[in-house]
């Protein structure tokens, strides 16, 4: 650790993720998603490893969970993304997908949410875009946001990237992230390990409970 300009620089790893600092994202875990990734019972398991441990240390832990907008508020660009993704021609003919009250849009059972953890609803692919979140974290005085779930190459990746440029330290844990499509998860790790630190949820997990 050092002291530069009046600022703390953190080197190591319990540093960077130590408890009084750190926040815990679970980004878009719910049925929908979970059911199509490639990895769904080895994600599961290191999630529900992670989550228990950044509980037993009283860390902050955000859900998001995907909200669509009503379709007349959606933008003629995400319509057509939405339309290249499905494969139609015809924006009325695309699925409903994560509508509120339904069991795609729950999270995963295995790793729900506890009365003390926040879940923001949210309608893009960063965390910080539409939301609150940069406020709570700003005002908890959190520096680390450690982040997990689904996918890698899409939310996972944006709201690292954009945390990055908001000045807080981003964790990728490799092994508590996934995707539908395992050679663009793969890709995209290589890509955040330039940009954020990427580390299996073993080597946190330590830090934290080496942390008494």
């Amino acid at each position: 650790m050092k002291r530069f300009y009046n600022k703390t620089i953190y080197e190591t790893l319990k540093e960077i993720v130590a408890p009084e600092h750190t926040a815990l994202v679970v980004w878009d875990v719910q049925n929908a998603l979970v059911n199509n990734i490639f990895n769904k019972e080895g994600l599961l398991k290191n999630l529900k490893d992670i989550i228990q441990a950044a509980r037993e240390k009283e860390i902050s832990i955000i859900y998001t969970k995907i909200t669509p907008l009503p379709p007349d508020y959606n933008s003629s660009w995400s319509v057509y993304m939405m339309m290249k993704r499905y494969g139609v021609d015809d924006p009325a003919r695309l699925p409903q997908f994560m509508r509120p009250g339904t069991t795609d849009a729950d999270i995963a059972s295995d790793v729900a949410p506890s009365d003390k953890d926040v879940v923001i609803k949210k309608h893009t692919a960063s965390i910080f875009i539409g939301t609150h979140v940069e406020y709570m974290l700003r005002n908890k005085g959190i520096d680390t946001i450690v982040f997990t779930g689904i996918a890698t190459e899409l939310g996972v990746s944006s709201s690292a990237r954009d945390a990055s440029n908001r000045g807080f330290y981003p964790v990728v844990v490799k092994d508590c992230v996934s995707s539908m499509d395992k050679e663009m998860h793969e890709a995209s790790l290589k890509v955040l390990s330039r940009l954020c630190i990427v580390v299996p949820c073993a080597e946190i997990i330590k830090e934290w409970k080496g942390d008494r």
